[in-house]
């Protein structure tokens, strides 16, 4: 597929749009309230347009290694529209999936439909959650560190993650069982936060979630790869791309062009502006709200997992699954209650730091 847009800069066009958006965010929220009509109306505007150009830019990408994984899916797809056989070695529901859309559509309009089941879940999500303010839930998800990423590159993750965050927004348990359901059989490493979010329904002493994410920095730094081995002989993570994430093998080394392994310092980092952000909302802001406490729950369980394995290779794909919902743990509070003067203002001060972690790591350095 050929496109007007060089695919050197296609990433990188897709950021500074964003920077844009986000600076005029910014601006408004400095002459407006947050409730003011005229605002919410403009929001409404601009972010129904931008969730359509999101899934427009996104889905319509040209089919190239540059976006990594989606490649490898384009020759999967290619496979099952000459007639292979359903691959049962991953997960069923996204095969079935895959090899079904193969004999009615193209791989383009695939790839299409799944940005738009990538993005919409987040959009519906947040207009139950937050109503008439769902335009800045949906943008922080947007703008976050790993979002183009997962939409572009771990595209069965990243599908799984929103569906995730959708189920979470349901009123009945029982859809919100469904849909967690379809999360893991889209991408089984959905399991470590569905584990989470069950833990969180029977234990809610949020102080021993904190208690054990900060404890695991000092095991993660003691014991090494003792965690990886120990996580890798429980079997429910045990796949071969899996293994390939924890060990040094040669064949999975040449599949990207940096592996950066150790400690990462950076990636705590901005874990850690989840843990502050909740800590801060319910210890000093004194913030209740039950969905708030589960998500912040989910979150410190997830992450602290990661930590403890967090020098294997590709270690960002663990942390993903609790990075998902950092945006969430970062607005929600501030689309719920009134805690501060000038609070939209704060808002659009939050979005633009948030974005500018992407911004930096994304586009200045990853260029």
């Amino acid at each position: 597929m050929n496109t007007i847009i060089p695919l050197e800069y296609y990433s990188s066009l897709y950021y500074n749009i964003l920077l844009l958006i986000v600076l005029l965010v910014f601006i408004q929220s400095n002459n407006t309230e947050i409730f003011d009509k005229n605002n919410l109306s403009s929001k409404n505007s601009l972010g129904n347009f931008f969730l359509w150009l999101i899934v427009l830019y996104m889905g319509t990408r040209p089919i190239s290694f540059t976006f990594a994984d989606m490649a490898v899916y384009a020759l999967e797809f290619k496979d099952y529209a000459n007639g292979a056989p359903l691959n049962t070695n991953k997960e069923i529901f996204f095969g079935t999936f895959m090899k079904f859309c193969s004999g009615i559509m193209t791989a383009e309009m695939f790839f299409l439909l799944c940005a738009f089941l990538y993005v919409i879940p987040l959009y519906l999500a947040s207009k139950k959650i937050f109503k008439e303010y769902w335009f800045y839930s949906f943008f922080i998800l947007v703008i976050s560190f790993s979002f183009w990423a997962y939409g572009t590159n771990g595209i069965r993750n990243g599908l799984a993650t929103s569906i995730f965050i959708y189920a979470l927004s349901r009123d009945k348990k029982a859809a919100t069982i469904a849909f967690i359901a379809l999360s893991v059989s889209i991408h089984t490493s959905l399991i470590i936060p569905t584990i989470a979010y069950t833990i969180s329904l029977f234990y809610k002493n949020l102080k021993t979630y904190l208690l054990a994410w900060f404890v695991a920095i000092p095991l993660s730094l003691a014991l090494g790869g003792f965690w990886e081995n120990f996580f890798l002989n429980l079997g429910f993570i045990e796949q071969d791309r899996v293994i390939g994430y924890f060990s040094d093998d040669d064949a999975y080394l040449d599949k990207i062009v940096e592996i950066k392994v150790g400690f990462r310092w950076d990636f705590l980092l901005y874990s850690a502006i989840g843990v502050f952000a909740g800590y801060y909302y319910i210890y000093k802001k004194h913030f209740e709200d039950v969905f708030y406490n589960r998500l912040f729950a989910i979150y410190l369980m997830c992450n602290a997992l990661w930590i403890l394995v967090i020098r294997a290779n590709f270690s960002n794909r663990f942390a993903y699954l609790s990075w998902f919902l950092l945006g969430l743990l970062v607005i929600y509070p501030l689309l719920k209650v009134s805690m501060f003067k000038k609070q939209h203002l704060l808002i659009g001060k939050i979005l633009f730091i948030y974005f500018m972690f992407t911004y930096v790591l994304n586009f200045v350095l990853g260029k």
